[in-house]
């Protein structure tokens, strides 16, 4: 079976409302545990005392905001070159959730800042690139809603989401490419002496297995949403023709 029948909008309605329901439990049941296990029963960290707990919704977060708009690509150039529709809808689905991923992201960052650098704010490279993604999310949902025509939206904001990807990628990699700033490096690395210590790290594999999965059951059922919400605009038209 070919990948390409599920940009059918029949097909893949009937996949959504056939696996929403277990992403649905699995997202909860992953959160519920993850959180509980990183708020309540992991120590305090030195150094940083009870405020590490944030990274369990923060890196979880400001991770998802990053590969959420990497999502967005994939689906823009599929729509772009194959002109699928369910993939442009799929892109405006998610990038609701990714607006939401970086506020929480921002709004964390800024919790965390203050008691660890005395500020709410810093013009750190990843911070600021994290700034302008999150206009880059602002504006992508504003053009989806500025522009009539679904189609000629679909190819504005999909060109939008190829230019936002570099500062995708800029957000992912500042603490690398600039080696400066408040930020420090990754929380999650392939390198094990990069990582957090385990006692950290586990539950944190928990919340973003978490996040990953309530994303996809977000993004299902705000596809289908999408999906239904045309068809009724295509029948409006055609009572308003005939």
């Amino acid at each position: 079976m070919s990948i390409w029948e599920y940009a059918n909008p029949k097909r893949f309605i009937a996949v959504s409302d056939r696996v929403v329901p277990w992403l649905s439990w699995l997202a909860a049941v992953l959160l519920v545990v993850g959180l509980g296990w990183g708020f309540f029963f992991v120590p305090r960290a030195e150094n940083f005392e009870y405020s590490v707990k944030i990274i369990y919704v923060h890196v979880p977060s400001a991770m998802m905001a990053i590969n959420i708009w990497v999502m967005m690509l994939v689906a823009s150039l599929v729509w772009l070159i194959r002109r699928h529709h369910v993939s442009a809808l799929a892109a405006r689905a998610a990038a609701g959730v990714g607006l939401v991923m970086t506020v929480m992201a921002l709004f964390t960052g800024a919790v965390w800042g203050q008691p660890m650098w005395g500020t709410w704010w810093a013009w750190d490279p990843r911070l600021t690139s994290f700034l302008i993604l999150f206009l880059f999310y602002l504006g992508y949902l504003a053009l989806w809603a500025a522009v009539e025509d679904p189609d000629a939206a679909a190819d504005l904001t999909s060109v939008l989401c190829l230019v936002g990807s570099v500062f995708a990628v800029l957000s992912r990699y500042a603490v690398n490419f600039w080696n400066q700033g408040l930020h420090q490096g990754a929380t999650l690395s392939l390198d094990a002496e990069e990582n957090i210590a385990d006692v950290y790290w586990f539950p944190l594999l928990v919340c973003l297995a978490g996040f990953v999965v309530l994303f996809l059951a977000l993004v299902f059922v705000r596809t289908t949403t999408e999906i239904r919400l045309r068809r009724v605009a295509a029948l409006q038209r055609r009572e308003a023709m005939a």
